[in-house]
This record gives structure tokens, C-alpha cells and sequence, in this order.
């Protein structure tokens, strides 16, 4: 399968910059460096992009999210538009199509306005759906290139995915609480919206990694907070009235908030060791203030970035990607390096 420019620059340790001067005999490059990324392209098979002269017709793209107002969609949107600035050619158009919510009909109704925008690729967060995986599948074989990010679905034609592997984030969070709560106790788990596949794959990490390595655990329930914090506020009083010596809490989406409210409501003296997931303003705060223990961050700047250079690189004629899956970083945070 030939590689892109992307692929190389990841595989030389150079930016997509230097790798285009050394592709195209710039100059400015270090020889050495450049005979390494000559000799990168010939291993992946890369195949150069076609030239388009100044008449061509713009190029369009579509990017389809979902969760908009979650907190940890700043930094996807940020490495989206870094990607634009920086690696699109200057007659790239960006549509940028948003949902609030994890809904399979916003989805598919934003896959065919663009569709009729004429885009020649889509980089999207999929909901997990029969008709949206149809709905790739038709613009697939219609020529539309289509990487998904953040969010995978299965049975699709699309070119590869760009994300954090969620069931192995899960087992993290898993191995984090163990080693917290010394592999005993009651521990809780809170996920966001049940159709959310990052969700259902981050619970079943974790929930099959207490099963095999750590039996004096007891999970006392998985809960939807629906990325909200006032539920997640309801389901942690809940159940602090149920187990009040619930040793654990591990909150696989937003609202993370809601752990804090709660403790302080109750009046805990003796909090339980709480995990939550990306680095977001609020959770920098928690984990400063000690109210967290640890945020497993995803580096969603590099899910958007190298998902639309990935995009742009197989609409442009460079191949398909070397790989299937990009997955980016588990990185575990505390108050000591956040």
C-alpha cells in the first residue's frame, strides 16, 4: 500500500514542510536528511501528487464532528485549522459540520449537504449507525475520500482512522485505579452517551482488565452521565449513599465537574481516587486543586491535525495511507507535569 507525505514526515521525524522540499528537490535541507526521506518514499511506495494548475477547480473538504460543545473539542478544532493553514493548498475550502449531540440523523443530513458542496473528501467523527456506515459507503463509491477520527465505525470503506486506541486507554485507566486503591474496593464508572463508541470501547477496556488482573475489585456499576455534570453530580451522590466506602471513580467522558460537586456537597472528608479523561481547562484546575488524581489525555490537537493532512494527502493523489490505524498517544497526566 504506498504511503503519504504525512507517513513520511512521521517516519523520518521531519515536518511535512521538509519533506515536501526534499520530494521536490528545494534545496535548504540537509543532504543526509534528505536521502533519508528519498529512501522512506521509496520503501512505502509513495507516489507523488498530482500537479494542479492555477484553473483547477477549488478544492473542497468536510469535516463532520459531533459533541461540539464538549470541552476536549477545542483542541481537535485547533489542530483542524492548523492543518488547513499550514499543509492545505491555498484554494482549499473548509466546511465545518457540527452537532451538539451523538445523532444519527444530524450526521447523515451533514453528509449530504456536503456531498452536494461537491467535496472531494470528509474527515469525520462518526456516529456508530447502519445508515451512516451505508451513508460512507455510497460517497466512498462515488470517489469521496473519507477518514474518520476521534470516533471509528467498522464495515466502511473509509481510508484509515486517526485516534486513541480507547479499549487499551481503558485497560490504562483500569491498571491506574489498581494502583491507587491497591487492588481492592469498590470502584464506580460514569461514561458519557451509550451510542458513543469511544465510550462503550473505553468501559470495555476497563471492565475486562478488572475481570482478568484484578478480582479484589468490585466495579459497583458503569452509569451514563450523558457528558453532563449535573448527572454526573446525581450518579455520584447516588452512589456514594449506596457504598460509602467506594474507594474509586473513573469518569470516561465530560461532565467530570460533577465528581467535584458532589464530594463537596457531601461533605467527604475522605474522597474517593478519581480518573477522568482529557486535558480541559476545568480538569487542569481538578488536577492542581487535588481533586483528580489523574487525566488520561488523547491529544486531540494531533487527531484533527493528522486527519485532515492525511485526507488532503489521498485527495491529492499521494496513495492510500500505510496504515489503517494512526493512533495517537495515551498520555496520563498529573498535577506534576500538567
Amino acid at each position: 500500500m504506498a504511503g503519504t507525505i504525512q507517513d513520511i514526515a512521521e517516519l523520518a521525524g521531519v515536518s511535512r514542510g521538509t519533506v515536501d522540499r526534499a520530494l521536490n528537490k528545494r534545496g535548504r535541507i540537509n543532504k543526509e536528511v534528505e536521502e533519508k526521506i528519498l529512501q522512506i518514499a521509496e520503501e512505502i511506495g509513495y507516489v507523488p501528487r498530482k500537479r494542479r494548475s492555477d484553473g483547477d477547480k477549488r478544492m473542497k473538504v468536510g469535516v463532520v464532528t459531533q459533541l461540539s460543545g464538549a470541552p476536549f473539542m477545542e483542541q481537535i478544532r485547533r489542530g483542524i485549522q492548523a492543518a488547513i493553514k499550514e499543509t492545505a493548498p491555498k484554494n482549499t475550502e473548509l466546511f465545518l459540520e457540527e452537532s451538539d449531540s451523538v445523532s444519527e440523523e444530524n450526521q447523515l443530513d451533514a453528509l449530504s449537504r456536503l456531498e452536494k458542496e461537491g467535496v472531494q473528501g470528509i474527515a469525520i467523527m462518526p456516529v456508530e449507525s447502519e445508515l451512516v456506515r451505508s451513508k460512507i459507503n455510497e460517497l466512498t463509491l462515488k470517489g469521496i475520500k473519507v477518514v474518520t477520527f476521534n470516533t471509528d465505525i467498522k464495515g466502511t470503506n473509509r481510508s484509515c482512522f486517526v485516534g486513541m486506541d480507547n479499549i487499551r486507554s481503558g485497560r490504562t485507566a483500569a491498571g491506574l485505579i489498581a494502583l491507587l486503591t491497591r487492588k481492592t474496593g469498590d470502584v464506580l464508572a460514569i461514561t458519557g452517551h451509550f451510542g458513543n463508541s469511544v465510550n462503550n470501547m473505553r468501559v470495555e477496556g476497563f471492565t475486562d482488565e478488572l475481570k482478568e488482573s484484578f478480582p479484589g475489585l468490585n466495579l459497583v456499576g458503569v452509569q451514563s452521565g450523558f457528558d453532563e455534570s449535573e448527572e454526573v453530580k446525581r450518579i455520584v451522590m447516588n452512589s456514594l449513599k449506596t457504598f460509602p466506602d467506594l474507594q474509586g471513580i473513573v469518569v470516561f467522558s465530560a461532565g467530570q465537574e460533577g465528581v467535584t460537586k458532589a464530594l463537596e456537597e457531601l461533605q467527604v472528608t475522605q474522597r474517593p481516587f478519581v480518573i477522568v479523561y482529557d486535558t480541559t481547562t476545568p480538569n487542569e484546575k481538578g488536577l492542581k486543586k487535588d481533586e483528580f488524581d489523574f487525566v488520561i489525555d488523547q491529544n486531540g490537537y494531533m487527531q484533527g491535525y493528522r486527519s485532515l493532512c492525511l485526507l488532503l494527502d489521498v485527495i491529492q493523489g499521494d496513495g492510500k495511507p500505510a496504515k489503517e490505524y494512526y493512533y495517537t498517544d495515551i498520555v496520563i497526566k498529573t498535577k506534576y507535569n500538567i
